[in-house]
């Protein structure tokens, strides 16, 4: 396939104004992680969802039987497989194009539009909600490739970590703020004169405000960076997004370190995923902690990971992004660990372990982002980050899966949640053969000095 390029643009133009822009799109979409995701949207829809089961706790969507205690985990997998069947084709849309920037923008504000709407959902209307649901989360995936195809664009090579780290640990900020005003408001909702269903829809709905507000934030201040590849002549944006995709594909085989890299993180972040989503399991059924514990548990994790992700960030600065994602990994394991021995009814030791997950959980994430956009080829950072996306979710259900078999066979959680320990021990072991300078040489990228 033959490419028509530009000159080479410089790597990171370091614009503070420009950074400080980008960050507050993870600040503008948090909320819909934390609210909506997290807190609020699973039970609502679950509840509309039995409203409208018949008798046997069934509902028959387009004539499909499905238990109403199921329709939201599966209105999750089908958003996540639509992300990985349309992401990488957007990516590859978007590096060809001068529309990163009005995509970001474009489906952010799909997404937002969706979650206001999910105010409406209510009586027995499942299915309109889990479009809504279906729609915003799509939509959520697409608007985070291409924000952060824009890392490599913003930030030089000894920029990179401090950047994401920054980006991240705003993230964090946001989500929690917002989830604080919302559970106050829950909390208050008798005496504000709400009922139950209406104080959610509420805060539902405020997260797609917050969304839409604060993402005209970076629109304002995000420059439109010029595409290092041309469409060529005669060819559309959609038939040149499908063959490039296959390109990348069969490019990829000449990065090795990039794919050592990008399994390893499939492995490590398997595992960090399903911590996080089976924590509060592991609370409520192992560890016999109300609910009201559990939420403030995931308040406090939103502002104690803010200094987490900032201060790995600063680490990063003198170790090595590489060192200090091994050093969360090794915490990783430790906390699995730990949580074996943990006692129950001791709501203390709960928050403890909470902190300790907040802390690493950013800073893993954040710079295997940075190190990541080390080893994307120029004019390829939308395709790439779409791949390094779908991967993630592509594979998230290795680890519940071997979390759900160890209960199955143990009929212990403490067992099935040390049983994680496997993915952070396999990632740490493939993330030690990396080379991330050669790894950036190979993509024709400039390593950090400190990398």
């Amino acid at each position: 396939m033959t490419v028509q390029t530009t000159a080479t643009p410089p790597s990171g133009s370091d614009d503070r104004r420009e950074q400080i822009g980008w960050y507050f799109y993870d600040w503008a979409n948090s909320t819909f992680s934390t609210t909506v995701v997290t807190v609020f949207l699973g039970p609502y829809l679950t509840s509309v969802a039995r409203a409208a089961a018949d008798q046997n706790g069934m509902l028959y969507p387009f004539g499909l039987p499905v238990a109403a205690g199921s329709f939201f985990p599966y209105s999750v997998s089908l958003s996540v497989l639509l992300q990985v069947l349309f992401l990488p084709i957007l990516g590859a849309i978007a590096d060809y194009s001068h529309a990163k920037k009005f995509l970001m923008g474009l489906f952010a504000y799909i997404g937002a539009g969706a979650t206001i709407g999910m105010y409406f959902v209510e009586g027995s209307h499942y299915l309109f909600g889990g479009l809504l649901f279906l729609i915003a989360n799509l939509a959520f995936g697409a608007s985070v490739v291409f924000y952060h195809a824009f890392l490599p664009e913003i930030a030089s090579p000894d920029r990179r970590d401090a950047v994401s780290s920054q980006g991240w640990a705003l993230g964090y900020l946001g989500g929690g703020l917002l989830l604080l005003a919302n559970l106050w408001l829950y909390n208050s909702r008798e005496a504000l004169g709400l009922s139950q269903n209406l104080a959610v829809r509420i805060c539902l709905a405020s997260a797609g405000v917050w969304w839409a507000l604060f993402t005209v934030i970076p629109l304002l201040t995000i420059r439109r960076h010029e595409a290092v590849k041309r469409l060529p002549s005669g060819d559309h944006f959609l038939t040149v997004g499908f063959r490039q995709l296959g390109h990348t594909f069969s490019q990829l085989r000449h990065y090795p370190q990039t794919l050592l890299f990008l399994a390893a993180y499939l492995l490590y972040n398997d595992g960090i995923q399903a911590v996080i989503a089976l924590a509060s399991v592991f609370g409520a059924e192992e560890l016999k902690l109300d609910q009201g514990v559990l939420i403030q548990a995931i308040l406090m994790v939103q502002f104690v990971a803010f200094f987490g992700a900032l201060g790995f960030g600063f680490l990063a600065r003198r170790t090595g992004a590489k060192a200090a994602i091994g050093l969360t990994l090794v915490i990783w394991t430790g906390v699995v660990i730990y949580s074996y021995f943990m006692p129950a009814n001791v709501p203390a030791q709960f928050f403890l372990l909470a902190s300790v997950i907040a802390v690493v959980m950013g800073g893993s994430q954040a710079l295997s982002r940075s190190v990541f956009s080390l080893m994307i080829p120029q004019g390829q950072e939308a395709e790439y980050f779409s791949i390094y996306e779908i991967s993630e979710r592509g594979t998230s259900w290795l680890a519940p899966l071997l979390f759900g078999l160890a209960y199955q066979f143990t009929a212990s959680y403490r067992i099935a949640l040390v049983s994680l320990m496997v993915f952070f021990i396999a990632g740490f072991s493939l993330l030690t053969l990396v080379n991330v300078r050669r790894a950036a040489e190979e993509a024709g990228n400039q390593a950090p000095a400190h990398v």
